[in-house]
């Protein structure tokens, strides 16, 4: 028997965002937020920031000390371009202080936390990310890569993502409560309560693009689309 329209899968539409799925030994999924060019390279921006300034200060006291000064603070140069970052990923829950101010963190591939190698893997191959120069290779790379992976996290099996926060749940647009024209997954069921959840912080014509994705399944019209989901993901939670 040929399928009718009412059994449209929304799995079988394209994905609505870049989140990027883990599934545990346990069997439980994990859903994580793979950190975009945009703030890993702000991030970046203010640990050399940081390293910068102290870099500044030690080598202002260090010239007061002649040649055996300038000795050290050659070797502190090194320490400091290798090691600030590797030393905070490992000792600070993946995050260097750029990171933690914005809200990032870098993990492996399956979840866990970054440990000593992938680390300094990770952070050593930044000399090929900057090649030819300005980071041409770990741009490039970062924009072609579904997780948005430089070539040092390729190899070192690593992922920066966003950290999420404990917080309340968010409050779902108002809509009146529909239900959806065909059953629906437990996976399908979360995509429309995320895209209800998350439509305050899209734009107008990001909610749209969205939304027409699913205009078909749903059976409505493109432009009937977000207001029908909203009004389905009410219907999905029951009442308040």
């Amino acid at each position: 028997m040929s399928p009718t329209p009412t059994s449209v899968s929304v799995a079988s539409r394209p994905l609505l965002d870049t989140r990027y799925k883990v599934e545990t030994p346990e069997g439980i999924d994990l859903i994580l937020r793979p950190a975009g060019l945009v703030p890993r390279a702000l991030a970046f921006s203010i640990d050399l920031l940081i390293r910068g300034a102290l870099l500044g200060a030690l080598f202002a006291v260090l010239a007061l000390l002649g040649q055996f000064g300038m000795g050290l603070g050659t070797i502190l140069l090194f320490l400091v371009t290798w090691w600030y970052m590797v030393l905070f990923e490992v000792l600070n829950q993946g995050r260097s202080p750029g990171k933690q101010m914005m809200g990032l963190r870098v993990i492996h591939d399956d979840g866990t936390p970054i440990g000593w190698a992938a680390s300094l893997t990770r952070n050593l191959l930044r000399f090929v990310d900057i090649l030819p120069f300005g980071y041409t290779l770990g741009i490039l790379s970062c924009l072609n890569h579904p997780a948005f992976k430089r070539l040092g996290d390729i190899a070192a099996g690593t992922l920066v993502v966003y950290r999420d926060n404990a917080s309340t749940a968010p409050e779902l647009p108002q809509a009146e409560a529909l239900r959806a024209p065909f059953t629906m997954s437990l996976s399908e069921q979360r995509a429309l309560l995320s895209f209800a959840e998350r439509s305050q912080s899209l734009s107008s014509a990001r909610r749209q693009e969205l939304a027409s994705i699913l205009a078909e399944p749903l059976q409505v019209p493109a432009e009937q689309a977000e207001q029908h989901i909203h009004g389905i993901a009410r219907g999905l939670l029951g009442p308040t």
